[in-house]
């Protein structure tokens, strides 16, 4: 077996909550992430899902180390990113880019897309100046982008347009993982289509490692090998892509999938959903034990008495549930 590419160990990003006007004092802790230990493989594509505020985005951030971490390791090949001085994480950027969820905030209005796509391979000194064009008008075309439009600004596109741009430049210092963040929560149905279509071409050609973020398990679905399922900062699931969407272990996971809707008619209809009572706790305040029990409906005593770790579930899964095998 390879070794992983990217290690996280027991990954925590907590924001303190402040207080007061004049004095301010210390009024409690967003637990945004909470302890997530997860290893990504070489060349694999990791969905991660979960309900917005579950600590998804966070999670990136803080592998993409934008946001630092309260504790725990984040190791690319070997090399631990939370502890690096501002020179080695400045090393590994080649390595690790970012897709954003809307391509029209993440791209500069003022930059041409020549601009916006020559700017890291000119820092990172990927080429000379005179090479620049050429590499721009390659990194087009392999998003789908005629040359031409490389002399354009952001507002001339189309969400999808500007969606690919943004991959062009997550593209363009040739890196092993790319973490994207709902790529296509933001775009038409039938762009999503594309862009996805896009992701796991360019993942199979390039050999490039994905961790691909959504909320929406029917997307996440068509492109992942793995999904890892997240609940209020912790992952709750683990495990192949078509077993997770085929034999969901966990409670919170089985409701996901029952709301993914089928094409068919008749399977629509007697498709069962499991409506979650209430709203997920707050990260400022969670609840004791296992953060899902307020809203399991298989939930005991027990439940909110110990958090359960995330343990074998059956051949390559994992599952955090004290009642596994019961329910």
């Amino acid at each position: 077996m390879p070794s992983p590419i990217l290690q996280l160990q027991d990954v925590k990003t907590h924001f303190p909550v402040e207080s007061g006007f004049l004095f301010k004092k210390h009024a409690g802790t967003v637990k945004a992430v909470d302890g997530v230990t997860l290893d990504v493989m070489p060349g694999e594509v990791l969905g991660l899902v979960g309900e917005s505020g579950c600590g998804k985005s966070t999670l990136a951030r803080t592998i993409m180390q934008l946001l630092p971490a309260t504790s725990g390791t984040v190791v690319l090949e070997g090399k631990n990113l939370t502890s690096g001085s501002a020179a080695e994480i400045l090393a590994v950027r080649r390595d690790l880019q970012m897709v954003f969820q809307d391509p029209f905030a993440s791209l500069n209005p003022r930059m041409t897309v020549y601009a916006t796509l020559a700017e890291p391979l000119l820092v990172h000194g990927v080429c000379q100046p005179s090479e620049a064009k050429e590499r721009v008008a390659k990194l087009l075309e392999t998003v789908g982008l005629a040359p031409r439009y490389m002399q354009k600004y952001p507002h001339e596109f189309s969400g999808g347009q500007r969606q690919r741009i943004a991959i062009a430049r997550a593209l363009a210092l040739s890196p092993k993982i790319i973490v994207a963040d709902e790529p296509v929560s933001a775009l038409d149905v039938s762009i999503q289509a594309q862009i996805l279509n896009l992701l796991s071409q360019l993942c199979r050609k390039m050999n490039l490692t994905l961790i691909f973020i959504a909320h929406d398990l029917s997307v996440v679905k068509h492109i992942s090998d793995r999904i890892a399922v997240m609940y209020l900062g912790k992952i709750v699931e683990l495990g192949p892509a078509a077993d997770v969407i085929e034999r969901p272990r966990h409670p919170y996971t089985r409701a996901l999938v029952s709301a993914i809707p089928s094409p068919n008619p008749e399977i629509e209809r007697q498709r069962q959903r499991i409506m979650l009572p209430g709203d997920p706790p707050s990260p400022l305040n969670p609840p004791a034990g296992c953060a899902f029990h307020p809203r399991c409906p298989y939930a005991k005593e027990i439940c909110s008495a110990s958090v359960p770790p995330l343990v074998a579930a059956g051949p390559n899964r994992e599952a955090a549930c004290v009642r596994l095998g019961e329910i």
